[in-house]
């Protein structure tokens, strides 16, 4: 199966970098756009940072330079058309709900295994997405 656009979740986490580089590879070998998305996770801040705009703000500048990083290296990959998004909330439903129907992507690739959070030990953003989403789900391990 050939795919033309693929959406990559990063975090960072080692899961997350072996989907990354599987979408980069398959990416070029399809020619398809990749798109990488990575989500600010509300639930790790504080009810005072959450509060301060700066700090969500600083944060969220802080991810979109990172996830900038990512593309640069799927481009010098070799990966033509490369996209970024970076979102607030729950990673699973924000993915499923928001930006798989603004992507409209054929495929989704992610790690088993989130990089923070009480959850990151039992996979449930994985297991979420591999559960709701209505595309294909290529899980990372």
């Amino acid at each position: 199966m050939k795919f033309s656009r693929i959406l990559v979740g990063v975090d960072d986490s080692q899961d997350a970098l072996l989907a990354f580089k599987y979408a980069v590879d398959q990416a070029k070998q399809d020619q398809a756009e990749l798109v990488i998305v990575s989500i600010l996770e509300n639930e790790e801040m504080n009810v005072y940072q959450a509060l301060s705009k700066d700090y969500v703000h600083g944060e969220r500048s802080e991810l979109e330079q990172h996830v900038l990083g990512y593309q640069h290296q799927a481009r010098k990959a070799g990966v033509e058309t490369v996209r970024t998004i970076v979102s607030e909330g729950e990673p699973g439903e924000i993915i499923v709900k928001d930006i798989i129907p603004r992507v409209d992507p054929d495929l989704l690739i992610i790690g088993s295994e989130s990089k923070r959070g009480l959850a990151q030990h039992f996979g449930s953003q994985a297991a979420y997405m591999a559960k709701y989403a209505p595309i294909s789900v290529l899980v990372i391990r």
